[in-house]
């Protein structure tokens, strides 16, 4: 079983620098994967409220037989809890059945109105996203650090801030972020983002490291190349290329052989890129840059690619 390295947080903590990520799996089948994940070296689940599946999550953590102590559980603050962040942060734990978090992050940069049409996507009359504009992302900060004040969290984040949104958190925040939760991968790179976030102390998360559903980026050819040449498998590279940038990687999968085989895979091939291997990686994107992660919130968050193209379908 491969040991996982680890990455230090700005507050001392460290970071297990491969994590099992649960977005989109059932609840019947999200049980077996983090089973699977904490019998076979992971120490690192990413969860959130708004994925409707912790419950199942705990339930995966308690079979494991993996003592709590040595696991590093991440939850997500959802949009329409930005009033009430320790009432949000209090279903979390009761479903995944702990009493703290390792790390909590605000899911994203937007308050969406708890009083709205829906729990999670309420709307407008006209169908776009309800969002308090007048709601200042330091309300939201202030009490993210008053939970982890009372030792509710071990440490606090965000997930999809650019450099834009964080400039707006940073000059009032007592704490400052430990981790930036966003969508990089190969087409992805975000190189402007992730020297700014490193420059402030923030460890950068990559999610949808395969490019989300499909995993179209298995496809690449320089990837695949590169892998070839290693003797490795596409997906491999895609993990070892952000965990050579310092990058927290979050592979997604509910098949226990996929599972095992991104992270092994990924540390053999963190071992065997060269320096040669990450600068044709770095290009990749030049002339293909994309998000696969695009929810309809009618404004411009300041990230890189983001305006200009259709969400393929309803994401969180």
């Amino acid at each position: 079983m491969s040991v996982v390295p680890k990455f230090k947080l700005n507050n001392g903590l460290e970071i297990p620098a491969i994590g099992l990520g649960t977005w989109q799996s059932k609840p019947d089948e999200v049980i077996n994967a983090v089973e699977h994940a904490l019998k076979h070296g992971y120490r690192h689940i990413d969860c959130a409220w708004g994925y409707g599946n912790e419950k199942e999550v705990g339930e995966g953590i308690r079979r494991s037989g993996v003592p709590r102590s040595e696991i590093f559980i991440t939850s997500k603050l959802w949009s329409t809890w930005h009033h009430d962040v320790e009432g949000a942060l209090d279903q979390s734990l009761s479903s995944l059945g702990v009493d703290y978090l390792d790390l909590y992050l605000v899911h994203w940069p937007i308050h969406l109105n708890p009083k709205g049409n829906h729990p999670m996507f309420p709307t407008n009359p006209d169908g776009t996203r309800d969002i308090l504009h007048d709601w200042p992302i330091s309300k939201t900060w202030e009490q993210m650090e008053a939970i982890l004040a009372k030792g509710k969290v071990k440490s606090i984040g965000v997930s999809n801030f650019s450099e834009k949104t964080l400039e707006q958190l940073l000059p009032t925040a007592k704490v400052k972020p430990a981790v930036d939760q966003i969508e990089l991968h190969l087409y992805n790179p975000q190189h402007e983002l992730v020297k700014y976030l490193k420059a402030k102390g923030i460890v950068v998360e990559a999610y949808s490291p395969f490019g989300s559903a499909g995993s179209p980026l298995l496809q690449d050819e320089v990837a695949t190349q590169i892998a070839q040449q290693h003797s490795l498998n596409t997906s491999d590279v895609l993990i070892g290329y952000l965990l050579a940038r310092d990058i927290v990687v979050l592979p997604k999968s509910a098949t226990p052989a996929r599972i095992s085989a991104n992270l092994e895979g990924g540390l053999a091939a963190l071992k065997a890129l060269t320096k040669e291997d990450i600068e044709k990686l770095d290009k990749a994107a030049e002339g293909k840059q994309k998000r696969f992660i695009m929810p309809p919130w009618g404004i411009n968050l300041g990230f890189e690619n983001w305006p200009g193209q259709t969400p393929l379908r309803p994401t969180i």
